[in-house]
């Protein structure tokens, strides 16, 4: 049998040595897969990605037990710079393009690793030939792009790294609907293309329609996981994340679940 791309096998995060942030977190994502994580705010996912892509050092964090493996192989604790080397690009939540530069200067920082010229040429060319929005804005400084140009250019930047595995955290927060279709439209034709995707977002309906499997994270625990479709059909999931109540407003998950045990003890 084949291994996961990527396996977290329970994890668990300590924030400066004192703050338990995920416990016992497992999850995969398979080769040429997309797995979606979901929850509400504070609930570890970001942490998630961070386990993987090595990025918990910046922020005082480490994995106080359980382990990332790649593949089949080790890769806990490794630094960002061998996890990009691995294949392994997080595109991280809040746009942080390099404002005073070019797009296209951005994208060129994103492939610093290829070996020659040519090489970045070749990635230019491709990240052009997948998003052609940035190649009108190439000339364009990239703190003057608009939200949605702006992911845009960060999922293209990540591309011109080659990775394997592209993890991306709220790629549509703030977007209007028609930019967070053309977002979801790319990451679909990158999965076409063979690309493993780790998708954190609060777009839910989005994220599942994409997705082949899904995990709900919260409070630093894994709650529930299955197939995408799976947990479309999810009555819990539909009331949290997938629609609103008649009256219009949404309910926590906690009251949901908590709501639904009191109807069966009640009988």
């Amino acid at each position: 049998m084949t291994a996961p791309l990527i396996a977290l096998h329970n994890v668990e995060v300590l924030y400066a040595g004192v703050i338990l942030a995920l416990k016992g977190v497992s999850l995969e994502v398979a080769a040429g897969g997309c797995t979606a994580l979901l929850g509400p705010n504070g609930a570890g996912k970001s942490t998630a990605l961070k386990v993987i892509s090595g990025m918990l050092g910046v922020e005082e964090g480490q994995v106080s037990s359980g382990s990332v493996k790649m593949a089949g192989h080790e890769v806990t604790g490794l630094a960002p710079e061998q996890m990009v080397a691995q294949g392994v690009v997080h595109v991280v939540e809040g746009r942080r393009v390099l404002r005073h530069m070019t797009a296209e200067q951005n994208l060129v920082v994103g492939g610093h690793r290829l070996p020659r010229l040519a090489d970045v040429r070749q990635g230019l060319d491709r990240v052009y030939g997948l998003i052609p929005r940035l190649g009108d804005l190439r000339n364009r400084t990239a703190g003057y792009l608009s939200g949605g140009e702006q992911q845009l250019l960060l999922i293209g930047r990540a591309m011109m790294a080659r990775p394997k595995l592209l993890m991306i955290d709220e790629p549509s927060l703030g977007l209007a609907p028609m930019m967070v279709h053309e977002i979801f439209d790319l990451l679909a034709r990158l999965r076409a293309d063979g690309l493993s995707l780790l998708i954190v977002e609060q777009h839910a309906q989005a994220a599942l329609a994409l997705a082949d499997h899904g995990y709900i994270l919260e409070g630093g625990r894994i709650m529930l996981e299955g197939s995408a479709e799976q947990l479309r059909a999810n009555e819990d999931i539909q009331e949290f994340y997938l629609g609103r109540q008649a009256g219009g407003e949404r309910r926590n998950y906690r009251e949901v679940k908590h709501y639904r045990r009191r109807k069966r003890w009640l009988g």
